[in-house]
């Protein structure tokens, strides 16, 4: 399948890169039920499969609570990779929106749903926690911090976590979102729309558009902000000598 070969050769790079893989790990995949964390999941276990170095690999998904919320076309395709699957109930969702009718609730919900998957992946014996950035999301979040903070940073593409004694890793930073929206139609991922009141209405929704604007004026131009995190080694970013890592940015189907 030459989609997944794409995606995959995206994958093997940033994990050969930054070392994201060591011999023996268990890595746990947080599965939203989008299509990025799909993708990341259907492209580690085609790299289990070939990769040089032996791991394991766990799905897991952080329930938040909504009502209707059904898990089982993921189960089915868990079952497809040979990849176990967890679901993790929680009430994030009754405590953000009920009990604390939160009017910005992102944040605040991003670190609950972090802290759920980290300890799930604690108890599976996991000591990696695979999560579904991609290059577009890297530069939404540099620009975000930019605008809306006054600083030059960035999620890292390995993170450890000292307290929890877990590695994150972001195998898809090289992967335009083009591709992943291209390849989970092609392969017909379950992809489940979020639920989430605030879902589309975000400040990274807004920068996403603003971007695209930009980007359409200024040919490429989030292919330079990357270039320019690597080059620049915002918070574990590296060039090497590729291009700055991803190809030319093209995003005429957009």
């Amino acid at each position: 399948m030459k989609e997944l070969k794409h995606i995959l050769s995206y994958t093997r790079r940033a994990v050969a890169d930054y070392g994201m893989i060591a011999e023996g790990d268990r890595i746990a995949v947080g599965v939203s039920a989008g299509k990025d964390s799909l993708t990341l999941l259907y492209a580690l276990a085609a790299l289990r499969r070939f990769y040089p170095i032996p791991f394991e690999l766990v799905a897991v998904t952080v329930d938040m609570g909504f009502a209707g919320m059904d898990f089982s076309p993921i189960a089915q395709l868990c079952a497809s990779l040979e990849v176990p699957y967890h679901v993790v109930p929680t009430q994030i969702s009754h405590i953000i929106f009920d009990v604390r009718k939160e009017k910005n609730p992102c944040s605040l919900c991003a670190k609950m749903r972090r802290g759920a998957l980290h300890a799930a992946a604690g108890e599976l014996g996991c000591n990696r926690v695979a999560l579904g950035h991609h290059f577009d999301d890297v530069v939404e979040t540099f620009m975000l911090n930019l605008f809306h903070e006054g600083r030059i940073g960035c999620f890292q593409p390995v993170t450890y976590l000292s307290r929890s004694d877990l590695y994150l890793i972001r195998p898809l930073i090289y992967c335009p979102e083009k591709d992943i929206r291209y390849f989970a139609n092609k392969v017909t991922l379950p992809v489940i729309k979020s639920p989430c009141p605030a879902d589309g209405n975000t400040e990274r929704e807004s920068m996403k558009q603003l971007l695209r604007e930009l980007d359409r004026t200024h040919k490429g131009l989030r292919y330079r902000i990357f270039g320019a995190i690597q080059r620049g080694e915002v918070d574990g970013f590296r060039e090497f000598g590729r291009m700055a890592g991803v190809e030319a940015y093209d995003d005429s189907d957009e």
